[in-house]
């Protein structure tokens, strides 16, 4: 009798079984994905600083250009600047974020490759990247010591916003994109293939 019983329960609790849930930097990287081969047109958000010059009155423009299963390439078009391409790698369950900055003639700058690996699992909206060893000692050649503290995030909220931030100590900078639409996609950054 307690076998009948048994047998039912068992097989009701092996169907409500279910696969681990996908991670927050997996689910990330997928919300990422699903804009690819779109553009979209940004500004600034943070409060407007000297360091920030570059960017007033550019227009600016994001461009999640190529995607694989393992790497998003995202230009970052300031006016006429192509320079900028932010890289979101996958890491075994991390992710990682770098800067790729070119010349015009596609050659790499001096600093460049520069980022760090997601803090923890972040979350399905956000992600964050403290600078890694390699960030640090290249800012610290360059001149840039305050930079070791830099924090970067990427933050994705589906059909309304995509925006990249960078903290540390007295500094403040974000840009964020409207999702809501899309714009023509700009020329290949410098250095595309």
């Amino acid at each position: 009798m307690i076998r009948a019983f048994l047998a039912p329960a068992v097989a009701l609790l092996a169907g409500c079984a279910t696969t681990p849930q996908q991670a927050p930097g997996d689910r990330f990287f997928d919300r990422l994905t699903a804009l690819c081969g779109k553009a979209f047109e940004g500004r600034i958000v943070s409060p407007s600083v000297p360091a920030d010059q570059a960017f007033a009155g550019k227009r600016l423009v994001m461009h999640v250009r190529e995607c694989s299963a393992g790497a998003i390439r995202i230009p970052f078009h300031v006016g006429e600047d192509r320079s900028r391409t932010w890289v979101i790698t996958r890491q075994g369950r991390a992710l990682r974020l770098k800067h790729d900055h070119r010349h015009a003639d596609g050659s790499e700058d001096r600093v460049t490759q520069y980022g760090g690996d997601s803090a923890g699992a972040g979350s399905v909206q956000r992600q964050t990247f403290p600078a890694d060893a390699f960030t640090k000692a290249l800012l610290v050649r360059e001149g840039n010591r305050t930079g070791v503290d830099n924090v970067w995030a990427v933050e994705v909220q589906p059909e309304r916003t995509f925006a990249y931030e960078l903290r540390r100590p007295n500094r403040f900078f974000r840009v964020e994109f409207d999702l809501t639409r899309s714009v023509s996609a700009p020329p290949p950054p410098w250095g595309a293939r």
